[in-house]
C-alpha cells in the first residue's frame, strides 16, 4: 500500500533528547574513577601523587634554602660592611672636626699632624659616602640622606678653612667660623650620618631574618613524602608479602638524605648566624657607639676652650658651659658603653682592648677635672697645655682610648667573619643537592610503581 503522506497540522514524531555531550573534565574524571577501581589503576595514581610530593619537596627546598643562602650571604658581604661602613663615615666625621678644633686651639702653628689627621678623616668620610651611595637602592631614605652629606661635606670644609684663615690672622673671628662650623656637624651631618648608621643596621637585622627561619614548608613536605612512601611500601607489603620494593626504597633513602640535610645543614647555618650576631654583631655595635661618644666628648672638651664660656645651656634652674655640659654626658655614655662591650666579649683577646680602654677613660675623667678647674679659675694656657699639650694632656687619654676601641671592633669584626661565614658555608650546595636528590627519588618511586605494573602486563 502507498505511504500516506503527513497532514498538515498533524503533531511531528518526537523522540527522546540527545543527551548532553560531556566535557573534557568530566570525561577525565570518569576516567580517573574507573581506574581507580582496578589494581593497576590506583597504582599509577599512588605513583604520580609519590613522584609529585617528592619533587614538590626538593622545589621547596631549593627555593628557601637558596633564600637563606642569599641572605646569609648579604649578612656577610653586603649589609654587615655597610654598617660598619656608616659607623666609620660617623667616626670620620667627628674625628675630623674634632682634628680641626685641636688644631684651632694650637692657634697660627697648627702642627702638621693635626692638619694630616683632619684631611684623611675627610677622604675616608668622602670615600665612605661613595661607598655608600653605590650600594643604596634608587630612591630610599638612605639614597638622600647620602646626598645630603655629599652637599653638607663641602659647605663644613668651607667653614673650617675661613675659622683657619682667620685664627692664623689673629682674628677673634675664627673662633665665630668654626663653632658655626661645628654647629653645621653637630646638628645636620652627625644626625645624618648616625639616621644612615641606623639604617644600615636595619638593612642588616632584615638580612639576618631573611637568613635565620626555619624552612618549615619544606620540613613539612618532606615529612609527607616519607610517610606516603612509607605507607606505599607497607601496602606493597601486604599485598604481595615482598618486604622491599628497591624503586621505593630508593625514593626514601633520596628523601630522607635530602631532609636530614635539610634540618642539619640549616641548623647548624642558624647557629653560625646566630653566633656571629651575639659575639659580633651586638658587640660591634656597643664598640662603635662608644667610639662615637668618645669622639663626641674630645670634640666637646676642646670646644669649651674655643668657646670660653660663650656657649651656655640651663638645666633645672642652674646654667653650664654648654660643651662641658655636653662633655660629661658623652663619657656617661661611653662608660656605660664600655661595661656593656665588656659583659659581651667573650673571650680575653676582646676583654682586654676594652679594659685599656676603661682604665685610659678613667685618667682622661681626671685629667680633664684638673684643665677645668684652670679653666674656671682663669688660667686659659694652663688649661689649654692639659688638653692639647703632649705627655700628660687629656688627647694622649683620649687617643689611648681611640686606639683601644679600634682593635677591640677589628677582633669582633674578625669574630663576626668567621662565624657568619661557617653559617653561610653550612647551606653550600644544599639547593642543588635537594633538587638533584628529588629528582632521583621520583625516578626511583616511578620506577618501583612500574615494577608493580608490569606484574599485570
Amino acid at each position: 500500500m502507498p505511504a500516506i503522506p503527513s497532514q498538515p497540522g498533524s503533531p511531528a514524531r518526537v523522540g527522546p533528547p540527545p543527551a548532553p555531550r560531556r566535557t573534557a573534565f568530566a570525561e577525565g574524571v570518569e576516567q580517573v574513577r574507573a581506574a581507580a577501581t582496578t589494581e593497576p589503576g590506583r597504582l599509577r595514581i599512588i605513583g604520580a601523587v609519590l613522584a609529585l610530593l617528592v619533587v614538590a619537596f626538593g622545589a621547596v627546598t631549593t627555593w628557601q634554602i637558596s633564600e637563606r643562602a642569599a641572605a646569609a650571604d648579604d649578612v656577610l658581604h653586603r649589609s654587615q660592611p655597610l654598617s660598619s661602613g656608616a659607623a666609620g663615615i660617623y667616626r670620620s666625621l667627628a674625628d675630623a672636626n674634632t682634628a680641626a678644633s685641636s688644631g684651632f686651639l694650637a692657634g697660627g702653628q697648627e702642627t702638621a699632624d693635626s692638619r694630616d689627621r683632619y684631611e684623611k678623616d675627610i677622604r675616608t668620610a668622602a670615600a665612605g659616602l661613595v661607598t655608600a651611595a653605590a650600594n643604596a637602592d634608587p630612591g630610599s631614605p638612605s639614597e638622600a640622606t647620602i646626598a645630603r652629606l655629599n652637599r653638607l661635606l663641602p659647605e663644613y670644609k668651607g667653614l673650617i678653612e675661613r675659622a683657619r684663615t682667620y685664627n692664623r690672622q689673629g682674628y677673634p673671628v675664627g673662633g665665630a667660623y668654626l663653632r658655626y662650623a661645628n654647629e653645621k656637624m653637630q646638628k645636620e651631618m652627625l644626625p645624618a650620618a648616625e639616621d644612615l648608621y641606623t639604617k644600615e643596621n636595619q638593612r642588616l637585622d632584615a638580612d639576618y631574618g631573611d637568613a635565620t627561619p626555619y624552612p618549615w614548608s619544606a620540613i613539612v613536605l618532606g615529612v609527607l613524602a616519607l610517610a606516603a612512601l612509607g605507607w606505599a611500601q607497607h601496602r606493597t607489603y601486604r599485598r604481595t608479602n615482598r618486604v622491599l620494593n628497591h624503586g621505593l626504597v630508593a625514593a626514601s633513602a633520596a628523601t630522607t638524605l635530602v631532609l636530614l640535610w635539610l634540618v642539619v645543614g640549616h641548623a647548624v647555618a642558624r647557629s653560625g648566624l646566630d653566633g656571629s650576631y651575639d659575639h659580633g654583631i651586638r658587640s660591634l655595635k656597643v664598640l662603635h657607639d662608644a667610639r662615637i661618644a668618645s669622639l663626641k666628648a674630645r670634640g666637646n672638651e676642646n670646644l669649651s676652650l674655643v668657646a670660653r664660656g660663650a656657649e651656655t645651656v640651663t638645666v633645672g634652674g642652674q646654667t653650664y658651659d654648654a660643651y662641658y655640659y655636653d662633655f660629661d654626658k658623652d663619657m656617661t655614655v661611653l662608660g656605660k658603653g664600655l661595661t656593656e662591650a665588656d659583659r659581651l666579649a667573650d673571650d680575653g683577646t676582646g676583654t682586654a682592648p676594652v679594659k685599656a680602654a676603661e682604665g685610659n677613660m678613667a685618667v682622661w675623667k681626671k685629667r680633664h677635672t684638673t684643665a677645668r678647674t684652670e679653666d674656671e679659675n682663669g688660667n686659659y694656657q694652663q688649661a689649654l697645655d692639659m688638653v692639647i699639650g703632649g705627655k700628660g694632656a687629656t688627647g694622649e687619654c683620649f687617643d689611648s682610648v681611640d686606639r683601644n676601641l679600634a682593635l677591640a671592633i677589628g677582633h669582633e669584626q674578625a669574630e663576626f667573619k668567621q662565624a657568619a661565614g661557617d653559617g653561610r658555608d653550612a647551606m653550600t650546595g644544599l639547593p642543588v643537592g635537594a633538587a638533584v636528590l628529588a629528582v632521583l627519588g621520583a625516578a626511583g618511586a616511578v620506577a618501583g610503581i612500574g615494577r608493580r605494573l608490569s606484574e599485570y602486563r
